[in-house]
């Protein structure tokens, strides 16, 4: 099975070696997304500022894959705070909706100078 590569200049640049996206078969693999814009500055507001960039970014990676948040199989949060997981949950509902929901994992991480990363699996099958 061959990979696609995908990058994007819609989404916050990479912050290292490695790509917004992998397409293998009929998945595309999200990397992490964080609250950052697409000339790389980074979100510095309240939670739900940066959660609000994130998921944006998110998103525009899933359109550069050819799909949108509607085909996300499996979702990752993950939180400096475990404390931000409610209004997570509430800007969570405004990318994803509340039928159909994807698989997902929360967890609180070490992130070091922002609140929130996001990836993603998407199913571009049938």
């Amino acid at each position: 099975m061959s990979k696609k590569i995908i990058m994007t200049d819609q989404a916050a640049p990479p912050g290292g070696p490695y790509s917004h996206a992998v397409i293998a078969g009929d998945h595309a693999y999200l990397a992490g997304a964080c609250p950052v814009l697409p000339d790389g500055t980074w979100v510095r507001g309240d939670f739900a500022a940066q959660a609000r960039a994130a998921f944006t970014n998110l998103a525009r990676v899933a359109e550069a894959a050819g799909g949108d948040l509607s085909q996300v199989v499996r979702v990752g949060v993950y939180l400096r705070d475990f404390a931000d997981f409610p209004e997570m949950n509430e800007i969570y509902v405004e990318f994803f909706g509340t039928e159909n929901l994807p698989a997902r994992t929360t967890l609180p991480t070490a992130l070091v100078g922002f609140d929130i990363e996001v990836d993603a699996v998407l199913y571009l099958g049938g």
